[in-house]
């Protein structure tokens, strides 16, 4: 199952969890809950059940001399897809200005115009 796919069936107070815990990069489980202001047993389920489901990564840690865990975004699979014709990367990556006359972009919309779906 897709992430999207994942993300799709999340609840509420899931959606929100992992919307804090990819706002703030990560997140310590301690102030987890208090940010979503639920209790800490049910931020504990609610980190749970996203790292179960492999959207954040969950690591034990010391926190303020007690013991809880560190909240992470999981790092995402990027579709590169979308910048590809045929075989050829758009040429408008890495360079700051593209000439639409250059012979690399118009072999790329060649591409693009002749790939089959």
């Amino acid at each position: 199952m897709s992430a999207s796919e994942l993300e799709a069936d999340l609840s509420a107070d899931e959606r929100a969890g992992l919307d804090l815990i990819r706002e703030t990069g990560g997140i310590h489980q301690s102030d987890f809950w208090k940010e979503l202001d639920v209790s800490s047993r049910k931020g504990s389920r609610i980190a749970e059940a996203l790292a179960e489901s492999g959207l954040i990564q969950r690591e034990e840690t010391v926190y303020d001399g007690h013991n809880t865990y560190y909240l992470e975004p999981a790092p995402r699979d990027l579709d590169f897809s979308l910048l590809m014709a045929g075989d050829m990367l758009s040429p408008f990556i890495g360079e700051e200005e593209v000439d639409p006359q250059a012979d690399a972009f118009s072999q790329w919309m060649m591409n693009l115009a002749y790939e089959e779906y």
